[in-house]
């Protein structure tokens, strides 16, 4: 099968399945070879599979806007490792679109590892910039949630224009997606 076929949102994993140091750095090789914007590379990476600090970047974490009663994954279905892409604002003080691409190309990688991944926008940033110990130059802004993935996700066709994912009576998660025909624009002769 296709990567990006099987590259969901994952939101509970496997914890007890460890991704080593290694692998994590073939996902940040994948990132970067990827493109960047003016070439510049402007983001660098935190890499954590260790329990003790994975449990220390969890509580910082926002995890599922749509899924209001849902405060994350429990002990037991929570990451086994972390991404942190971080901002140089050494190298520039913006990094365009670089974020979305890196990102991609991570959970891409993690994928072809067999594993899967979240990208997480929602986190508290002065808490996870002290727990990491990062310079003043270095600014969180995304971090990557990754293990073994333990849930089913469902790609279902939009209905009536409900594009918020839900968990049905089995705990799968629904992903609500606009079809083909709907994305490509064909002018009218």
């Amino acid at each position: 099968m296709i990567p990006f076929r099987q590259n969901r949102s994952y939101r509970r994993f496997f914890q007890s399945e460890s991704i080593t140091a290694e692998q994590l750095k073939m996902m940040v090789d994948a990132a970067r070879l990827s493109p960047s914007s003016r070439n510049v590379q402007p983001i660098k990476f935190y890499i954590s599979n260790d329990c003790e600090m994975n449990s220390k970047i969890y509580p910082n974490l926002g995890w599922a806007g749509y899924l209001k009663e849902w405060d994350g994954p429990v002990e037991g279905e929570r990451p086994s490792a972390y991404i942190v892409l971080l901002h140089d604002t050494n190298i520039s003080q913006g990094y365009s679109c670089d974020n979305g691409i890196f990102a991609q190309s991570i959970l891409l990688q993690a994928v072809d590892l067999g594993f899967g991944g979240c990208m997480i926008a929602t986190f508290k940033k002065e808490p996870l910039s002290q727990l990491l110990k990062l310079p003043e130059h270095l600014v969180p802004i995304l971090v990557i949630a990754l293990g073994k993935p333990k849930e089913v996700v469902v790609v279902d066709d939009i209905k009536d224009g409900d594009f918020k994912y839900w968990r049905d009576d089995q705990q799968n998660h629904h992903v609500p997606k606009r079809t083909l025909e709907e994305l490509i624009y064909t002018p009218e002769k």
